[in-house]
């Protein structure tokens, strides 16, 4: 039998089994296996000293620089010399597992392209033969890849992989629209554009278990349905159109909450949605001006605007983390220097302004455009796995940024900014999720009840702000750094599933928005097995979680101090920033801009506050520092705020 490279590719690597012990081995592409290039394949030379100048650049593409940077050793990290795995991306530079048959390490072809179809005069690879020749190593190798059915793995040899195939459509598309620019490689050309329309194929495929609902981690469906808008406007097929248009109007009906979040498994995830899923969906709008995702980004807008709360100094926002459902992103500065993923996204805020306050000014962002470019010696390149190719996959649609006075205007709409006495609810009935925001005039509160979507949310209250003072508790994704009751073992009950009744005033609240006015707002909830009921009463100034359980417990509030906060126990010692500290007391004080806030408990217990490593902003000094109370089993926690 004469084994083929992709054979050998597949029967080796990652798999420790031969063809002896009978692996089926998945397909190539439709027509067959494609041919890798002959050597030899020269190193492409580094570049000159000094470069990236930074001056060179034009503002929208100096994010380029820090790729131009390590080109150089990306593309001679390229295997050119074993013949199984030849064009395999080695060196870490993208995604893990950093092996030959994980495709999303072929990713950065598409940067690799982009630099040699396009000539600026900081560029000086443009045209380069030895990078040609090692782009075209190192795109057979990623044809050689997809399977049969069009997908491509991406953990493991045999695995069908949305986001590999949906991420993978889109940079493939654009490295074929590089190499019709460069009018390079006419023949690999076409190998792409069949593993394109191949991909396209399982991709949209309306019974392909992707498109279960409710949809799973929705942003790889969304990269796919962007990158085949691309990919067909390449290569025109009226019905892998119809077939996109069916798919993205099921997006919407079955990959967006009814809350408004986009399911990430099946919660939200301030990163996933914001940051990745909202591009590619602004994707899809730039092509081609498609409503439903117009609809979809403005139905989000409604939703994160509770989430992403602004601190009153204006330095940035924090984030209701606690309850996202993957990553951590405790905040968002005001400022973001590129480059920054969510740029692409702001080509909504001219229909959606209410998105507008999520991005920075178009003002701010030149300021920061114009500091890099003075500032002093090349641009520097970045780390290795500290890369993407979605930041420069991005760049030449340009931004529309708002302006500051536009985004100040959407700011002052935000809802806990608008009105000052609400409580609403944003209820997902299918997953059984509730999240609670209540605000009141002297402070507002977000709360999640119900199932936890996955194991890094953490229910009950989580986030605590001040229309002065700005964020005092922010519930993080830990059991060490929640707002919680702990049992002895250290458990918190906000890695339950903790099922909520709501009054507002002694009568039964729907959810509905209702203006309470001097009527309390009242949650009471309870660990499945009944060892903690709490029940969390929201006055217009107070928050109290009255506590009872059926054994010793553990008040634990993670809060968010700032170094030039005088904070002090109230047997007067004094809680140092960044210090952990210790008394028998009755509550402390958060004094903070001429305001003061207090948590007491009254009675004098042994309580303790812990400096945490978690920062939020990059300016401003925020830091989480945790206070817990040990006592019998039933207390009252109150939180005044002035």
């Amino acid at each position: 039998m004469v084994l083929s490279r992709r054979g050998m590719l597949f029967g080796t690597v990652g798999l420790g089994a031969t063809l002896g012990l009978g692996l089926t081995l998945p397909g190539g592409v439709a027509a067959a296996s494609v041919t890798p290039p002959a050597g030899p394949f020269p190193a492409l030379p580094p570049l000159p000293a000094g470069a990236p100048v930074r001056k060179l650049f034009s503002p929208l593409e100096q994010r380029f620089g820090p790729y131009l940077a390590i080109l150089p050793g990306m593309v001679n990290d390229i295997e050119v010399t074993d013949p199984a795995t030849l064009g395999y991306m080695g060196g870490g530079w993208w995604r893990t597992p950093s092996v030959p048959t994980n495709a999303r390490v072929q990713e950065h072809v598409f940067t690799l392209s982009w630099f040699h179809a396009n000539a600026r005069s900081w560029n000086p690879y443009s045209g380069n033969a030895a990078l040609l020749k090692r782009l075209d190593a190192a795109i057979a190798h990623y044809l050689n890849l997809q399977h049969a059915d069009g997908s491509w793995p991406e953990y493991s040899v045999t695995e069908q992989s949305k986001a590999a195939t949906g991420f993978g459509l889109g940079y493939l598309a654009k490295t074929l629209a590089n190499l019709r620019q460069a009018n390079a490689l006419p023949t690999r050309r076409g190998q792409i554009g069949t593993a394109l329309h191949q991909g396209m194929t399982w991709f949209l495929e309306p019974a392909n278990p992707i498109w279960a609902s409710p949809i799973h981690y929705a942003n790889q469906n969304t990269s796919g349905l962007a990158s085949s808008t691309r990919a067909l406007k390449l290569n025109p097929d009226a019905a892998m159109q119809a077939k996109l248009a069916s798919r993205i109007a099921y997006l919407a009906a079955h990959g967006q909450s009814p809350a408004g979040f986009f399911y990430e498994p099946t919660g939200m995830d301030i990163n996933y949605n914001f940051e990745v899923m909202l591009p590619e969906l602004a994707e899809i709008y730039v092509l081609t001006g498609d409503k439903t995702v117009l609809s979809m980004a403005s139905k989000f807008a409604g939703w994160f605007g509770y989430n992403v709360v602004r601190e009153p100094d204006g330095t940035g926002s924090l984030t209701y983390v606690g309850m996202s459902a993957r990553t951590t992103v405790t905040g968002y500065d005001n400022v973001i220097p590129d480059p920054d993923r969510t740029n692409l996204a702001s080509f909504f805020v001219p229909e959606v302004p209410a998105l507008a306050p999520f991005f920075t000014s178009a003002e701010d962002r030149a300021a920061t455009r114009a500091a890099w470019a003075a500032a002093s010696g090349p641009a520097p390149g970045l780390a290795k796995q500290d890369t993407s190719p979605r930041i420069i996959a991005h760049a030449p649609y340009g931004e529309s940024l708002p302006s500051k006075a536009a985004k100040q205007a959407a700011i002052a709409k935000l809802p806990y900014l608008a009105s000052k006495d609400f409580a609403v609810q944003r209820r997902d009935d299918l997953t059984k999720q509730a999240y609670t925001f209540i605000r009141r005039p002297a402070l507002y509160l977000a709360a999640f009840f119900g199932t936890r979507p996955s194991s890094e949310v953490r229910g009950s209250a989580g986030l605590l702000w001040h229309p002065a003072a700005g964020a005092i508790v922010q519930s993080q994704q830990d059991d060490t750094q929640c707002w919680a009751s702990l049992l002895p073992n250290g458990n918190p009950d906000a890695r339950s599933n903790l099922d909520a009744t709501y009054q507002v005033g002694g009568r039964a609240w729907d959810g509905q928005r209702i203006v309470p006015g001097s009527a309390p707002v009242v949650v009471a909830y309870a660990l499945p097995d009944g060892r903690i009921r709490t029940t969390l009463t929201v006055t217009p100034n107070t928050v109290t979680r009255a506590v009872k359980g059926t054994s010793a417990l553990t008040e634990q509030v993670p809060l968010v101090l700032k170094p030039t906060d005088t904070v002090s126990f109230s047997d007067g010692t004094p809680i140092g920033h960044g210090r952990n500290s210790a008394a028998t007391a009755t509550g402390l004080t958060i004094h903070r801009g001429g305001k003061a806030i207090t948590i007491g408990w009254g009675t004098a217990l042994a309580a303790s506050v812990t400096a945490t490593t978690v920062n939020v902003l990059s300016t401003g000094g925020r830091r989480i520092h945790v206070l817990r109370v040990p006592h019998g089993g039933t207390l009252s926690t109150v939180i005044t705020l002035p």
